[in-house]
């Protein structure tokens, strides 16, 4: 795809409405009974998914009894944002078998198309090796979920892509493991994803005038070991540095509440725009572009 980040701001602003839910909000493993890092992003006729980490699998199962899966982004290769993309494959792949009425024998319904699965570079050797330790011998098939379920994209910084007609374009903020934030278009309105990621200049950038800036807030204090985390505080100077519309807030350490609305008054205390928090199955609706995403200069 073309990489000028100008093509966001060309595309015809129409009214288009996106709504966020998370189906995990937790930095590491589950916990409370909550899943780690994942969000579904959707609208009447498009659902992408962004990041699939441990316990989604079972949040995206609901959505799927009455939706079809357009897409699914990963941000990084780190345990907590992409675990569940191996049941998530299972089910898919399940979607396209079918078996011969004579035979019995399992098949691939080539009219169920493969979900578009966008990878960082490497991460689809990891994910296949992954599969392989837990080989169904009887039925080859079941073992193929990454090449039968996805079709997959191992995407570079500063690429472009499109999803029907929204646009996305991934950008490398700053993390231990090469994590890239993503850009979501679609009609006028914009959502900003960072995946993980510690102070950086590229984020700032990447959300310029974005409707919603999805950040994590895993921190009380900045970030001093160079792993790549952001504080709320951080978040909150990252979104108003932007100029976003609305800030939420999720990777979080703790469901505690009171831990959570720390976070919140310490990014208010940055950005003067609504901050949420992040909470499984509470839905948002994705608000509209301050401004087209513009061109970085050299």
């Amino acid at each position: 795809m073309d990489s000028d980040t100008t093509a966001f701001g060309r595309r015809p602003r129409r009214k288009r409405h996106m709504r966020l839910t998370p189906l995990g909000c937790l930095a590491g493993m589950p916990m409370n009974g909550q899943a780690s890092s994942g969000y579904l992003l959707d609208s009447d006729d498009q659902m992408i998914m962004l990041d699939a980490g441990p316990g989604t699998a079972l949040g995206l199962s609901r959505h799927l009894a009455t939706r079809r899966l357009d897409a699914v982004f990963i941000s990084h290769q780190h345990t907590d944002h992409l675990y569940d993309l191996l049941p998530i494959g299972k089910m898919l792949l399940a979607l396209r078998l079918t078996r011969d009425p004579r035979t019995r024998e399992l098949a691939v319904d080539e009219s169920v198309a493969r979900v578009p699965l966008f990878l960082p570079a490497g991460a689809l050797a990891a994910l296949q090796t992954l599969a392989a330790l837990f080989p169904v011998t009887t039925h080859p098939l079941l073992d193929r979920a990454f090449d039968l379920a996805f079709d997959v994209h191992e995407y570079e910084p500063s690429e472009s892509a499109l999803v029907g007609d929204t646009a996305l374009r991934f950008e490398l903020l700053k993390h231990v493991s090469p994590n890239c934030g993503v850009r979501i278009e679609r009609g006028d309105a914009s959502l900003v994803y960072t995946g993980d990621t510690g102070i950086t200049d590229a984020l700032p950038l990447l959300a310029a005038g974005a409707g919603t800036l999805l950040a994590e807030s895993t921190l009380r204090e900045s970030d001093v070991s160079g792993h790549g985390h952001l504080s709320s505080a951080d978040a909150g100077r990252a979104a108003a540095d932007a100029g976003v519309a609305e800030l939420i807030l999720t990777h979080f350490t703790s469901s505690d509440p009171d831990a959570l609305e720390w976070h919140r008054d310490a990014a208010s205390a940055q950005f003067a725009g609504p901050v949420h928090l992040a909470q499984p199955e509470q839905t948002f609706t994705v608000e509209s572009s301050t401004a087209p995403l513009r061109k970085a200069t050299a």
